[in-house]
């Protein structure tokens, strides 16, 4: 089992442990086959991972698209930490979104 994050998340997966929301709320319990109306109410309630049976410990919820160059997203990370100066950079929510920010940079060639 290992943590896989919600984008990456597929119908069809089945859930290790129980997922919660935010505020400690269980959504959905363990061994449930996920669809895509799962997927959409963990975007809902701000769940940002799942663990997913069959995914090893060392897969990490942050996996870098194929198509992306591990030194071209830690360039992008770089030039957006000024961005992110003042806020809180072990939230949840922050890492996510300057996860994404730098992989939209990469993506689009803006690095």
């Amino acid at each position: 089992m290992g943590k896989v994050a919600v984008e990456n998340i597929e119908t069809g997966m089945v859930l290790a442990s129980d997922v919660h929301d935010r505020s400690g709320r269980m959504l959905l319990g363990a061994g449930a086959e996920l669809t895509q109306k799962h997927l959409v109410i963990f975007r809902t309630w701000g769940v940002l991972e799942a663990d997913i049976v069959g995914h090893g410990s060392d897969e990490t919820a942050d996996q870098i698209p194929v198509d992306v160059d591990p030194l071209e997203l830690a360039a992008a990370e770089e030039a957006l930490a000024p961005l992110f100066r003042h806020t809180n950079l072990n939230h949840p929510a922050i890492v996510e979104l300057k996860r994404f920010a730098a992989l939209r940079k990469v993506q689009h060639g803006t690095v």
